[in-house]
């Protein structure tokens, strides 16, 4: 559906570099980088908004690279919404539909349901709520039917109640054969909605793949703190374990060749309490020393020997176990749940 060959952008301060990605028709393709990694350059690339220097891009096997934007069929709905002030939301929401060959009223008219726009459609941008010019903004790109929907971080301003619906709403459209490659900072969305996904770094694509792939099997140490693998550690590795730095000795699902390593564990993945199961030789005393709210997570920060840990606890989990800041408890976890880099990382 899109194929990007080997583009590079300059912008002067910023270059995005001999970037190729592919994806797939029907996907629904994540995007994730920090704050000026590239991620909003690269869906503006894709929608015509930048000249690549070099490369080319691709939708639906046609070669757009040269063509105007509005002869791509692809809709951009960009964070900061970009509404035309000087009309009205209905106008706003009809003003590509002029490029259409065969405008769907109805279908219009069941995105302005959709979105609940029917008592704003007489006002102007201005007089919105920034949740409120969102939807406009996401109605306005859903009217003309694209083939491609590239949204660039679509739900940050809106309310908890409307993003889980408009949420809903993505997932079924794509379900219906949609094609969406959206922009976010929330790794929850990546996880529930995401097929795939792409981490960009300082212009670069470090990885490409499935959603649980890269979030548990990053490819280097870049990635993995980026995805949250906060319990990082470099080791020397023999006979199906891991010494870490430090001391500890940690039990491996595998045999990787024996040499120096970095070891990781995802947050999630260690278990804390009084009493917890056998996790395949990974059980150690540890002393809580700090315990931090992480939405609907605690993050419990653990000292081990001379290896700090990072675990997630529910609040209730917290209660019940008595996991208190300068207490002991046991921490754990099993030998799959540890992933060794490659060499090269």
């Amino acid at each position: 559906m899109i194929r990007l060959e080997d583009i590079s952008i300059d912008l002067g301060d910023f270059r995005l570099d001999s970037f190729s990605l592919s994806v797939g028709e029907g996907e629904f393709f994540m995007l994730v980088g920090p704050s000026g990694a590239g991620k909003t350059v690269l869906l503006e690339a894709i929608a015509g908004l930048h000249d690549p220097s070099s490369g080319r891009v691709l939708v639906s096997g046609r070669d757009v690279t040269r063509l105007a934007p509005e002869r791509r069929n692809v809709a951009l709905v960009y964070q900061d919404y970009a509404l035309f002030p000087h009309l009205t939301v209905k106008e706003n929401i009809s003003w590509g539909l002029r490029f259409a060959k065969d405008p769907d009223l109805r279908h219009v008219d069941g995105l302005v349901s959709l979105m609940r726009l029917e008592s704003l459609l007489q006002r102007f941008p201005g007089t919105l709520s920034g949740g409120e010019q969102q939807r406009v903004a996401l109605a306005r790109a859903l009217a003309v039917k694209p083939s491609v929907i590239l949204l660039d971080e679509p739900v940050s301003a809106l309310d908890p109640r409307f993003r889980e619906d408009l949420q809903d709403y993505l997932s079924r459209i794509n379900r219906d054969g949609m094609t969406l490659v959206m922009v976010t900072h929330d790794f929850n969305e990546v996880l529930s909605l995401g097929h795939r996904v792409a981490v960009i770094l300082e212009g670069t694509l470090q990885q490409v793949g499935e959603v649980k792939s890269v979030f548990r099997e990053p490819l280097n140490r870049k990635v993995a703190e980026f995805v949250g693998m906060k319990n990082l550690f470099r080791a020397e590795i023999g006979d199906r374990k891991a010494l870490i730095e430090g001391g500890a000795t940690l039990v491996l699902n595998g045999q990787a060749a024996r040499g120096g390593y970095l070891v990781g564990i995802r947050p999630e993945d260690v278990i804390i309490g009084r009493d917890i199961p056998d996790t395949g030789g990974n059980c150690f005393w540890g002393k809580v020393v700090s315990i931090v709210s992480r939405g609907m997570a605690f993050e419990v920060i653990l000292q081990v020997g001379e290896m700090k840990l990072a675990g997630r606890m529910l609040s209730s989990s917290l209660v019940r176990e008595e996991i208190h800041v300068g207490g002991d408890c046991r921490v754990g976890f099993s030998p799959e749940s540890i992933h060794v880099f490659s060499k090269s990382s």
